[in-house]
């Protein structure tokens, strides 16, 4: 019999970090933000149009959820399925991993030995930071309490489609200035040289060293970050306004101070009629009308939150081709012209 063939796994070294790269955080796509949103869109209308494109066929997915989820569970499990991947779904309770259990390092390298990617929902951002490390297969943060990078590209992905594109945008977060959305918003739009003004009260600004990377950042992309702490003040001139809600998972012992807080931070549709004419508005959802911002605004005809909804998946499948298939993105960057 073949020596090499005769091997037993346990002479296989499988090394950690062999991964060529992951997306933690929304630094992980300086570079290929534009075409990473580019084929989002190319992917979306060819399916609309009955062309699938199952770029990944072959391939598997793990997502591990430690965070309940609607849209982030069924955009990735469709979109994996509209790619050709198998995909399999682990909740807290499906999975031996936690206080308790199995190390995230093994967790990661056991993983890596059946699947060509995992996303990973979690609470920490120091554990996905741990599975990416360990993991011999790219990594998706599709949650965690730093950033929330899918829901950012769904939302450039949205704007793409208003604006025919994102840079220059001035765009204005209104509430928890410290939440893993706004976090996301800070580093997206200045990567994508936007000018960005994050809206919160006092003690809930972003953080002061991811405000003075994004601050950095944005300035050499022709982009700009500004903070403001009065509720009625910044939405002149602006071409999007984004909200989020006030107690986010993980929040819930802080609710009644922060309702406090935020008591007078809603977007109400006297405040957002001082944006632009054009302006837009968006939100991650879930929504809570009449706290973070009223229903007449959300449903009204300037809301896009079902686009950036169903953008969720398009954006995810492109970012699942860019970190599975690098040839292959690479392929469409030379091939497509929307």
């Amino acid at each position: 019999m073949n020596a090499e063939l005769d091997k037993g796994s346990e002479d296989i070294e499988v090394p950690p970090n062999a991964a060529a790269r992951d997306l933690l955080g929304m630094l992980d796509v300086d570079g290929d933000l534009d075409d990473i949103l580019a084929l989002a869109r190319h992917l979306k209308l060819d399916f609309k149009d009955g062309r699938p494109r199952p770029l990944l066929a072959g391939k598997s997915a793990v997502l591990i959820f430690e965070k309940p989820s609607t849209r982030t569970r069924v955009s990735f499990e469709l979109g994996c399925a509209k790619l050709g991947m198998t995909s399999v779904f682990l909740s807290s309770r499906d999975i031996h991993l936690g206080k308790g259990g199995e190390s995230i390092e093994d967790t990661a390298m056991t993983i890596s030995r059946y699947a060509d990617l995992m996303v990973y929902r979690a609470f920490k951002r120091e554990d996905v930071a741990e599975l990416a490390q360990h993991a011999a297969i790219p990594v998706i943060n599709a949650l965690d309490d730093h950033e929330h990078p899918c829901q950012v590209l769904a939302d450039f992905l949205t704007l793409r489609e208003r604006f025919g594109g994102v840079k220059g945008l001035r765009f204005l977060y209104v509430g928890d200035g410290a939440n893993n959305v706004a976090t996301s918003y800070l580093f997206g739009g200045a990567l994508a040289g936007m000018h960005v003004t994050i809206a919160s009260p006092e003690g809930y600004s972003p953080d002061a060293t991811d405000i003075a990377e994004a601050r950095k950042l944005a300035a050499a992309r022709g982009g700009s970050v500004t903070l403001v702490h009065d509720p009625d003040k910044g939405y002149a001139g602006q071409d999007v306004v984004a909200t989020d809600t006030w107690v986010s998972m993980g929040d819930e012992a802080e609710r009644e101070t922060r309702l406090r807080a935020f008591g007078n931070w809603t977007v109400t549709e006297e405040r957002f009629a001082r944006a632009t004419p054009h302006a837009v508005f968006i939100h991650c959802l879930p929504a809570y009308y009449g706290y973070e911002v009223t229903k007449e605004v959300a449903s009204g005809p300037h809301s896009l939150i079902w686009d950036e909804a169903e953008n969720r998946m398009w954006a995810q499948m492109a970012a699942m081709v860019w970190l599975v298939a690098p040839k292959t993105f690479e392929a469409y960057k030379v091939t497509r012209s929307l």
